[in-house]
């Protein structure tokens, strides 16, 4: 089963199983414009809910990504380090940031679906 939710800061979580995968909207990537530069965490780090994990650059600005839920990194995309417009492209496919062991499946439960994120940020479509 594999299960899509937003944080009101605009990061995307799929959990498929207590490994969830994670990226920022197309809506952020959109709000930043082209992205040149992605920071990404280090494999093994505890990360908690909330907490900056990532940053990304882009010719607009830069923006800190946070943790939507608390675990441990599993694994980052080395393709956005190589071409970080990836993450313009494909943000919510091959522009993923990083995997990650779930520590509380329950913090999964109290992020958006797609229609309150939708809501968030006014996109009646």
């Amino acid at each position: 089963m594999t299960d899509l939710r937003f944080t009101k800061d605009h990061e995307w979580v799929r959990l498929e199983g207590h490994v969830a995968r994670v990226g920022i909207t197309n809506h952020a990537q959109h709000c930043l414009g082209d992205v040149v530069f992605v920071g990404l965490p280090e494999k093994g780090e505890e990360i908690s809910e909330g907490g900056v994990v990532a940053v990304v650059e882009s010719v607009k600005a830069a923006s800190d990504v946070y943790a939507p839920l608390s675990g441990v990194v599993l694994e980052t995309n080395p393709a956005i380090i190589a071409d970080p417009s990836l993450v313009n492209s494909a943000p919510e496919g091959d522009g993923w940031f990083f995997t990650m062991r779930v520590g509380d499946p329950s913090q999964f439960d109290a992020l958006m679906d797609a229609s309150a994120y939708a809501g968030l940020i006014g996109d009646a479509g």
